[in-house]
């Protein structure tokens, strides 16, 4: 078993629903969480765990498409919006402007990593139907969970990142597994 595989399947669903334990999920969000003092550098640690997984899987996935400067453009935004934003204090009442901008900026970069996973499965999935529907199919539920989550509580709450989160991280450790076996490299990487 990889570290990779070991970081997909333990250590961010672990981390991730511990750092929400004990909290309400539909009315509260990792961002009110991550304000508190006792989970403030639990916040910043798990921002550098799912950043740098999600950056690391994708930059490899992305390095075998053609014409991928889209991907790796959203991709890299989406990092840099999530290291800002764990970075931007989430104090509504003693500092709203940074709180707005904590907000802004959480909120496009699951928007940018949304988009980087889009532009990834539907470039594989143009180049082989078959052996992509599944990815495609799956991100497309994942969405729309999403919004079904986002429309019953009316906040982007804990339950909604909670699942975004460990969805899509299972997702892309299948979706590297298939893309970046030894003889799809290969493959890929003799034209």
């Amino acid at each position: 078993m990889t570290f990779l595989t070991i970081t997909a399947y333990f250590i961010i669903p672990v981390y991730t629903i511990l750092f929400a334990w004990g909290t309400n999920w539909f009315t509260l969000n990792f961002s009110i969480l991550g304000s508190l003092a006792d989970r403030k550098n639990l916040f910043l640690l798990w921002g550098i765990i799912v950043g740098t997984y999600f950056y690391y899987v994708l930059k490899r996935i992305i390095r075998t498409l053609p014409r991928n400067k889209k991907e790796k453009a959203f991709t890299t935004l989406a990092l840099m919006l999530l290291a800002l934003a764990v970075t931007t204090p989430y104090l509504p009442d003693t500092r709203p402007f940074h709180a707005v901008l904590h907000v802004v900026l959480s909120f496009a970069a699951s928007i940018s990593l949304l988009l980087s996973l889009f532009l990834v499965i539907w470039k594989l999935y143009c180049m082989n139907r078959t052996a992509y529907r599944l990815y495609f199919v799956s991100l497309l539920l994942i969405t729309a969970v999403c919004a079904v989550l986002f429309f019953l509580t009316g906040i982007v709450s804990t339950a909604l990142e909670i699942f975004f989160i460990l969805s899509s991280t299972f997702l892309l450790r299948r979706l590297y597994g298939k893309v970046c076996s030894p003889g799809i490299l290969w493959k890929y990487q003799k034209f």
